[in-house]
């Protein structure tokens, strides 16, 4: 089946219009197997996604203090109760778009864990927004934009659809390990991502999922985010 370039191009352009900051499109039939172990068969059937991102406000992000568990509760607000859901919407309008042309479209939420209790998301939006050519993975395990860096929220839209896919662009960290330094609990190695290792090559799940609910976090209890490896990466850095 030709790619759909034209779908695309018009995807993109309703997805812009409803709030979307970045727009992509991956293959994933290199990783579908992957893909299936992680959410189920259901997920493994579809071989691209479209992938959307909107971006966090610098100022909400800028204040983070560890220390100020208030602020964090003004970023939880922000990141899940108003540019998730905006993100969520999106993908729930896009898919409906590809389904009026005759393909199966499944959207994926921004924040959908495989099961309860656990720390492992039913999709990895992240992966596939690296196959759209929207970003790298980075050394603190987020998506790192050239425009926004990590400070986005990323949902996705499965589908049957063979749409023209976005092409791998190479990451940047380089030596920079401010991730990694400024993480309370040193859950970070400050290693950079490979296709061939598993995430605890790179990051401690555990000691970060325990700090963010709670367990560890003194005068944040209660607060349920952390982020300092997001707000205080450079390339997403842009207000000191």
């Amino acid at each position: 089946m030709e790619t759909h370039k034209a779908d695309a191009q018009y995807l993109y352009s309703m997805a812009e219009k409803l709030g979307a900051d970045l727009f992509g499109v991956a293959d994933l039939r290199p990783v579908q197997n992957f893909i299936t172990q992680q959410g189920g068969q259901i997920l493994g059937n579809f071989s691209h996604a479209v992938v959307l991102g909107a971006r966090l406000s610098n100022t909400v992000v800028d204040q983070l203090d560890p220390l100020m568990p208030a602020d964090y509760s003004l970023y939880g607000f922000h990141v899940y109760k108003a540019v998730s859901p905006l993100l969520d919407t999106i993908a729930l309008r896009v898919s409906r778009e590809i389904e009026t042309k005759g393909y199966r479209a499944l959207p994926i939420p921004t924040s959908q864990f495989r099961r309860p209790g656990e720390r492992i998301s039913i999709f990895p939006h992240k992966l596939a927004a690296r196959l759209a050519g929207l970003g790298w993975i980075g050394k603190n395990c987020l998506l790192i934009t050239p425009k926004f860096g990590p400070r986005i929220r990323l949902a996705s839209v499965l589908t049957d659809c063979e749409l023209e896919a976005g092409t791998i662009i190479e990451g940047s960290c380089g030596d920079c390990r401010v991730c990694a330094d400024v993480c309370p609990v040193g859950a970070l190695k400050g290693v950079e991502f490979r296709e061939s290792e598993g995430v605890e090559n790179r990051l401690d799940v555990n000691a970060c999922g325990n700090y963010r609910d709670g367990a560890d976090s003194g005068a944040r209890r209660g607060a349920h985010v952390c982020a300092l490896c997001l707000a205080k990466c450079p390339k997403g850095h842009v207000t000191s």
